[in-house]
């Protein structure tokens, strides 16, 4: 049976999984929109990956999920800001066992999702790997650690979710399905977030923040995260920060995060489901956040302008 899969935000990591499912054999569909659904429906999909380059033609290609009808599985791409706008755009997808992914980088997605859409319909969800929009249709891939892992809110390892994972594994991709997919998701905020703030900051790409003094800064900042997590009964492992440096040491030197880039473009951007929700989990904990107090208060006059809500000339 051909695994029908909808993508539902066709950005950097949602094109680059998707296609890769597509690629072993699986039924896409894309809901995008703007210059790069036009991009895809004339010429396809186009991936440039050090894993392999792909070009591929969805079997749909549209900005209405009705027109898609329910799948098996959606992979959400969309930024993490966006997920409460588009929860319920997602409904036509969903048939008695279709089930979502989310792919964003957060720990407070998955509960948006649920209150949307119900429990039944959602698993927790994340993935890895450098990838870009970097023309319409166009995504670049650049390496990194790169896998995708998801799971069952309750840990069970039922058969959609082997399913899946099978299906990306037949697909050359590397697929968990953890035992705590809550866990999976904080050691992933853990890497990800003093990474954004501080390359945002910065300006800098990986290669440069793992060295002194800014590697100091992201162990600081890994350690408030570390601790609102266990504040709040996660069950991190005791080497988690070890292990995310481990995946910052192996990730392509010139890797920057999407939040740095959005930043730097002067696009909405995550800030506040990534630096904002450390500050916000770390007051509601009791546990202070100073390095990530100090980020996200540099960072808001830029996200507000962004977003229109004051008005400056940068210097």
């Amino acid at each position: 049976m051909t695994l029908r899969v909808a993508v539902f935000g066709a950005g950097g990591v949602g094109a680059y999984f998707g296609a890769r499912l597509a690629e072993g054999g699986a039924e896409l569909a894309v809901i995008a929109r703007g210059a790069h659904l036009d991009a895809i429906r004339d010429g396809g999909l186009r991936i440039d990956s050090v894993l392999g380059d792909m070009r591929l033609a969805p079997a749909i290609a549209t900005t209405d999920a009705a027109e898609v009808g329910p799948v098996d599985v959606v992979l959400l791409g969309v930024k993490t800001w966006q997920v409460p706008d588009v929860a319920q755009s997602l409904r036509p997808l969903l048939g008695p066992s279709t089930f979502v992914v989310p792919l964003q980088n957060g720990v407070e997605t998955v509960d948006e999702l649920t209150t949307a859409l119900g429990e039944r319909h959602v698993v927790g969800g994340l993935c890895s790997g450098f990838c870009f929009i970097v023309a319409p249709g166009h995504v670049r891939h650049i390496g990194g650690a790169t896998f995708i892992k998801f799971g069952e809110l309750d840990g069970q390892k039922t058969a959609r979710v082997l399913a899946l994972r099978d299906a990306f594994a037949a697909a050359r991709v590397d697929a968990e399905v953890p035992d705590d997919i809550r866990v999976a998701l904080w050691e992933k905020f853990l890497l990800v977030v003093p990474f954004g703030g501080i390359g945002a900051v910065s300006r800098a790409p990986i290669g440069v923040l793992r060295t002194p003094p800014t590697r100091e800064l992201l162990e600081r900042g890994m350690r408030e995260i570390e601790a609102i997590a266990r504040a709040r009964g996660v069950a991190l492992p005791d080497d988690a920060v070890a292990r995310a440096f481990e995946m910052l040491d192996e990730a392509n030197p010139s890797g920057t995060s999407s939040l740095q880039r959005d930043v730097a473009a002067g696009k909405p951007s995550e800030l506040d489901a990534w630096t904002g929700a450390v500050v916000r989990l770390g007051a509601r904990a009791g546990v202070p956040t100073p390095l990530h107090d100090v980020l996200y208060a540099v960072l808001l006059p830029q996200e507000r302008r962004a977003r229109g809500e004051i008005a400056f000339s940068p210097p």
